[in-house]
C-alpha cells in the first residue's frame, strides 16, 4: 500500500486513476482546484489546491510515496510540477502523457503528421515539452505514460498492450485506450516499476 497524491484528480484520466488506486487499497490524496465532486470517501483526502501555487502544491504532496500528475500540459508545465515535488522530498513522479510525441512507422512524431488536429496542437506540443524536460531531470525517478491516439471513456477490460515510443495501433487499424484501462497500466507501474526515467505507452 502506497500513499499516492494525484494532481488533477477530478479530470477524466485523474478520476479513473483515483478509482483504480482505491480498488487496489492505496491511500490517495486527491488534488484539484475544486474537489467537491469527489465527496467523502474512505481512503481519500481531498485538497483544493491551485497547482500553479508552488508552495501550496509542495505542501499538498509532502509525505507521499508517489505523485501522479494528470493535469493538462498547457496549463501546468513541467517546472510547475517537478520543482514542488522535489522540494517536498517525494522521489517518484508519474505523468499522464500525451500521444503527440509518440512515433509513427516512418520515425516522425504523431504531432508532426499531416492532418494532426489543430485543436489539439497546443496541448500536444506542451506535452512533448514536458517529456523533454523530464529527460533532463537527474534527481526524480519519473515515468511518462502516453495513451494511444484516442483516449476515451469505456470499459475496464484489463486487456491491453504496452510499448515504448511507437504509437500502438490495433489489428483493426485503430489507436485507442480507455481511461479505465490506462489507469490499470499506470497503477501497475506504481506497484511494479519497469520504466524508471522512461516514457512508455499503452493501447489495444
Amino acid at each position: 500500500m502506497s500513499k499516492i497524491a494525484i494532481i488533477g484528480a477530478t479530470g477524466r484520466a485523474g478520476s479513473q486513476i483515483l478509482e483504480e488506486a482505491l480498488r487496489r487499497g492505496h491511500n490517495v490524496t486527491a488534488i484539484a482546484r475544486d474537489t467537491a465532486k469527489i465527496g467523502q470517501r474512505a481512503g481519500v483526502v481531498s485538497k483544493n489546491v491551485d497547482a500553479l501555487d508552488a508552495a501550496a502544491l509542495q505542501a499538498a504532496v509532502k509525505g507521499h510515496d508517489v505523485v501522479i500528475s494528470a493535469a493538462h500540459f498547457a496549463t501546468l508545465p513541467a517546472s510547475a510540477v517537478v520543482g514542488p515535488v522535489k522540494e517536498a522530498g517525494v522521489k517518484r513522479l508519474l505523468v499522464v502523457g500525451g500521444a503527440g510525441s509518440l512515433l509513427l512507422p516512418d520515425g516522425t512524431r504523431v504531432i508532426d503528421s499531416k492532418g494532426f488536429p489543430q485543436a489539439y496542437k497546443a496541448e500536444a506540443s506542451a506535452g512533448a515539452e514536458f517529456l523533454g524536460s523530464l529527460h533532463q531531470e537527474k534527481e526524480l525517478d519519473w515515468t511518462f505514460l502516453s495513451p494511444s491516439a484516442e483516449f476515451v471513456e469505456g470499459e475496464r477490460s484489463g486487456k491491453f498492450r504496452t510499448g515504448q515510443d511507437d504509437l500502438l495501433v490495433s489489428s483493426e487499424g485503430r489507436s485507442w485506450i480507455t481511461f479505465a484501462d490506462y489507469a490499470i497500466a499506470l497503477l501497475d507501474e506504481v506497484e511494479a516499476p519497469k520504466h524508471s526515467r522512461q516514457r512508455f505507452t499503452v493501447g489495444y
